[in-house]
């Protein structure tokens, strides 16, 4: 479907003005004693109309009046988009003089009349009733007295009717304009609103997955860098739990490149593609969280609760996150290789409690940065779930403490 060209503004002013002159050329001002519906010359000392009312006994003096009044409407007419009621007031009142002088022309009229729809369409519906019943009233007053038999001339009343029409039309099309920009603001809002949840969930899903890189990759290399350690140390006197280690390493780093490799088949999935959400580990997995971080060297004093099993499957997922985040964050930036996890299930939460000793001097591994990324992203994750992440540092044991609300595993 085209879209539809707009007549210039130039031309419809140069027709209007045109219409303003030709009209006034070909038609001319009547005089109320030709040819017409009083048709007739006046009665000798027949002072009717505003010839009584005003003492104009030969109108003909003032025929300058009709081409002043038309010419000067044509002009102000331009005005009419930048001030609508004065062009509407100055055209009306030319034409009222026309009238009175008993030289009525039916260019001015038709300037009032393309005046009063500029104004129904620009301005207030209140402003458009008032200028379209003041103007329809004072021409139909005119047009009554100007006839010499105080009836509705038919060429004044024209004018009066015209200006009413116009007033009407004027409003609806501004009303019908005004429909089309709300609805098309409503709908960009609408387009800007589907928009901003777009990126709000773009982000949210950015922020998961970093969030799921960050937890899987940080614990594998914290795993691989403190086995590292433990080779590097044993290589020459403990043959044996070098290779053990070395081993852990060589694990450690294809289940590192397996979880990336999941991680970039999920991003690199197209729109509309089926590729599968990136898997969550949860409560059955921690007894192999626990047994793999031992296996790298680290001293973990953990029991299972035995309530366990009652934690629903969001909370899970975020508990083993904390344990993930509490036992990396212990090997990484701890002493003494030991680490203390407590986990208890009760009637409406789950808690848990990673604590660790901590030395500015004999760390587990010296050389990891403090980036604090681990620890941001899980109050994000505990705090989406609806629990709290507290962590604390006194007389050199650091402590982790996080509390999860638990729901009955039959609530959606």
């Amino acid at each position: 479907m085209t879209p539809q060209r707009r007549i210039p503004a130039r031309v419809i002013d140069l027709a209007v003005v045109a219409l303003i002159l030709v009209s006034t050329a070909l038609l001319g001002p009547r005089l109320p004693g030709g040819p017409g519906p009083h048709g007739g010359p006046p009665a000798p000392g027949d002072r009717g109309g505003f010839s009584g009312m005003t003492g104009i006994d030969d109108p003909d003096r003032f025929w300058f009046i009709a081409p002043l009044a038309t010419v000067l409407a044509a002009a102000v007419i331009l005005l009419r988009r930048r001030r609508p009621v004065p062009v509407f007031a100055v055209t009306l009142m030319l034409y009222a003089v026309t009238v009175v002088f008993e030289l009525p022309v039916i260019g001015a009229g038709i300037a009032a009349v393309v005046a009063v729809y500029s104004v129904a369409t620009r301005q207030s519906r209140m402003t458009t009733l008032v200028t379209g019943t003041v103007g329809t009233g004072v021409v139909a007053l005119l047009s009554f007295i100007y006839s010499r038999e105080f009836t509705l001339d038919p060429q004044v009343f024209q004018i009066a009717a015209g200006i009413a029409i116009a007033a009407a039309l004027g409003d609806s099309t501004r009303s019908r304009h005004e429909y089309a920009v709300a609805m098309t603001e409503r709908a960009e809002r609408a387009e800007q609103t589907r928009e901003a949840e777009a990126r709000r969930q773009v982000a949210e899903e950015r922020l998961r997955i970093a969030q799921d890189l960050h937890d899987t990759v940080a614990h594998r290399i914290s795993v691989i860098s403190l086995n590292a350690g433990v080779a590097s140390a044993a290589v020459e006197s403990d043959p044996d739990k070098a290779r053990e280690s070395l081993g852990t390493i060589r694990t450690a780093s294809r289940e590192v490149l397996s979880e990336i490799g999941v991680l970039l088949h999920y991003l690199r999935a197209e729109d509309g593609g089926t590729a599968a959400p990136v898997p969550q580990p949860g409560t059955g997995e921690l007894a192999a969280l626990v047994r793999t971080v031992r296996d790298s060297g680290m001293s973990v004093s953990y029991e299972p609760p035995a309530a366990l099993d009652r934690v629903d499957e969001i909370a899970g997922r975020v508990l083993y996150r904390v344990v993930q985040e509490g036992l990396t964050n212990a090997g990484r930036h701890g002493s003494g290789r030991t680490v203390t996890l407590q986990i208890g299930v009760h009637p409406g939460d789950v808690t848990v409690t990673v604590t660790n000793p901590v030395s500015g001097t004999d760390r587990n591994q010296p050389d990891a940065p403090h980036g604090g990324l681990g620890l941001t992203g899980l109050r994000e994750r505990v705090a989406a779930a609806g629990g709290t992440v507290r962590t604390t540092t006194d007389d050199g044991i650091f402590r982790l403490d996080a509390d999860l609300p638990l729901r009955r595993k039959d609530t959606p």
